[in-house]
């Protein structure tokens, strides 16, 4: 059986029943209303865990509850700060919590993503540790669990918590409100014992993260290196049998469950006319009839995601096998991302002087090999650069799972193209036929994108028509389905 919106919706009913609210808890919101040009337009993020899932939202309803940072998005809220979404087929709320600047810069761009994010990426990257930016996201996360608590009021609820920017959210809610179910997924990974134990806050971030019924990570290593921080900081009894911690009375079972993407969703929008069009348009844009071959990469402009090491791969490409110049060319679409913290601007600094210098080595006449694009690309225009591509490169040097790879995988619709992904992702342990890469091995790095290049159609079409099994098998609502399920045995 493969899983659909309806198998979701039903599985909801069953286990949570009619009188229980679902609730989500997510920094990001699925949908972001922003003023261009005097009017306010509503865009979807591109990628991501917000992508993901919204889907599952519009199959369950409920409410979503998430950080407002659109220039246009209080402008459009009800006098409780919530919206009907999607703007063409409501079928959930979502209400905004709004910071400011110094909020902001404390619980986001501070404690979150200057202390968990280098922490949990195996990047090499030093994370820094502010107190001032530890009490900011206390106090969102206050603000977080006191919003909902209102919205759910004395009704039953699963609040169902994504990411590392609200792990004491738990702790939290049950502080009021013991009764209610809280479920934690876990996007990024966690990091074994001896990484972990450099934060100052490791203690209170895995007592609060107990306090959850159930805990999610996308793959069984993640979870165990949970089990050894817990193991090594609190006096807890950690049940292997049952895969649970009991701590201060409470247990909070662990899983692995690999998030995926809407398969069916994607392929069906990949396959419209407007797609088709979109190809042709961005082959007359850079000229590309001229060209074998396109390489394509979807990144947000992050240290994680190997963006430099993907560069350097392509320039020892060029430069080992020169028979390619002329022949292909590399478009990389990256919007810029946490520009504030200083690590982000290196980074971009970094990616414009390799692209600039490859560009300058190679290019001849009217071909250059590397095409950056800074802009929001819509949803339509990324499946037509994924439909144009021979490869698309996915390649991070350290990620939870990555939901681009099954993206592309999904849009896929001709049974053509090939993944190369980085062996570091959580994504590899799924993806078996997809050509794998360390991103740090520079010089393999270029040797398999020339494998991709000259992959034989036969055997194109032989892998990607297994990815897709694997990604159509594995969707969105299978993931969410498993979470959802998970609860009747945690009750039992």
């Amino acid at each position: 059986m493969t899983w659909d919106r309806k198998e979701l919706k039903d599985t909801v009913a069953k286990v949570l029943g009619e009188d229980t609210t679902l609730v989500i808890a997510a920094n990001r919101e699925p949908y972001v209303h922003v003023i261009k040009e005097g009017k306010i337009e509503c865009d979807r993020p591109t990628g991501g865990v917000a992508t993901a899932l919204d889907p599952v939202m519009q199959a369950c309803g409920g409410l979503w509850v998430a950080h407002g940072r659109g220039s246009g998005d209080r402008k459009v809220v009800d006098k409780n700060d919530c919206i009907k979404v999607p703007p063409d087929n409501p079928s959930y709320t979502l209400k905004r919590i709004w910071l400011n600047k110094e909020e902001e810069k404390g619980y986001y761009f501070g404690f979150s993503n200057s202390s968990l994010w280098p922490l949990c990426h195996l990047t090499y990257t030093r994370p820094s540790f502010n107190e001032n930016d530890w009490n900011y996201y206390k106090l969102v996360n206050q603000r977080f669990a006191d919003v909902i608590l209102k919205e759910i009021k004395g009704r039953k609820a699963v609040v169902w918590i994504h990411d590392f920017h609200l792990t004491l959210l738990a702790q939290m809610i049950k502080k009021r409100r013991p009764d209610v179910l809280c479920i934690h997924s876990w996007h990024i990974p966690w990091p074994n014992s001896e990484v972990f134990r450099i934060c100052p806050k490791q203690r209170e971030i895995i007592e609060a993260l107990l306090c959850n019924d159930l805990l999610g990570f996308h793959i069984r290593y993640h979870c165990e290196n949970f089990f050894d921080n817990v193991d090594k900081v609190l006096e807890a009894r950690i049940d292997r049998e049952k895969y649970s911690v009991i701590y201060n009375g409470h247990e909070t079972f662990i899983r692995a469950f690999p998030i995926s993407a809407d398969f069916r969703a994607v392929s069906e929008i990949s396959d419209t006319e407007e797609v088709e069009k979109a190809v042709q348009k961005i082959i007359n844009e850079f000229s590309l009839e001229k060209v074998d071959y396109v390489l394509f990469g979807l990144d947000r402009l992050d240290y994680t995601k190997g963006i430099p090491e993907r560069l350097l791969a392509l320039d020892r490409f060029l430069e080992k096998y020169p028979e390619y110049r002329k022949r292909v060319v590399f478009i990389q679409i990256g919007e810029l991302s946490r520009i504030q913290i200083q690590e982000y601007k290196n980074l971009n600094d970094m990616i414009n002087a390799l692209m600039s210098d490859i560009n300058w080595k190679y290019s001849v006449e009217d071909w250059s090999p590397v095409i950056l694009l800074r802009r929001h690309v819509p949803l339509k225009q990324i499946l037509a650069f994924f439909r144009l591509a021979r490869a698309c490169i996915v390649s991070p040097l350290h990620d939870g799972m990555n939901l681009v790879s099954k993206e592309f995988i999904s849009s896929r619709i001709d049974e053509d193209g090939v993944l190369i992904l980085s062996k570091f992702t959580g994504a590899a342990r799924e993806l078996s036929e997809a050509i794998f890469v360390n991103p740090y091995d520079i010089d393999d790095f270029a040797d398999k994108i020339k494998q991709a290049l000259e992959l034989p159609k036969v055997e194109r079409t032989r892998r990607m028509k297994t990815l897709r099994g694997v990604v159509k098998e594995n969707n969105i609502y299978k993931w969410a389905g498993k979470v959802i399920s998970e609860i009747k045995k945690i009750q039992k």
